[in-house]
């Protein structure tokens, strides 16, 4: 049973699997609503955390690519532009646990500007905003299915 849980951590971790699919199946599979909810959210902020302390590193090695190979900005980045100004940081992150990822959005709010302390706060304020809805509509959202049945 304490391996399911560590399986959570890790799978709430990796950057392409987001706790919005973690904690639903984690739930469906009979693990306790608390426990995968903090588990899910502590994994996926270490490594949001990480990728924010380690973005300096990250872009000079990105901006030392694009000046060799002279690349022009692309329609992605474009529209990721119009994404932070209408909505800025705060609606990116709110967004990315459900739309494109907490470790895509907290890099694209740095890219565009946002300050690392910042980006930690909002991300830490989706992650836990996200962590609980779900984890609180999956179970809840389980014990009426078993209900109507």
């Amino acid at each position: 049973m304490v391996w399911e849980y560590v399986l959570v951590f890790v799978l709430a971790a990796i950057p392409w699997i987001e706790i919005a699919a973690v904690i639903p199946l984690a739930i469906i599979k009979g693990l306790h609503p608390f426990w995968v909810a903090v588990l899910s959210f502590t994994g996926n902020f270490i490594t949001v955390l990480l990728f924010v302390l380690l973005f300096d590193r990250f872009k000079k090695w990105r901006e030392r690519k694009r000046e060799k190979s002279q690349e022009k900005t692309s329609s992605r980045s474009e529209r990721a532009r119009k994404i932070w100004n209408k909505y800025g940081l705060p609606g990116l992150a709110l967004a990315a646990p459900l739309l494109i990822g907490t470790h895509i959005a907290a890099g694209i709010g740095m890219f565009l500007g946002a300050k690392k302390q910042w980006t930690t706060i909002w991300m830490t304020i989706s992650l836990a905003l996200w962590s609980s809805i779900l984890a609180i509509g999956s179970y809840y959202g389980l014990g009426f299915i078993d209900f109507i049945r």
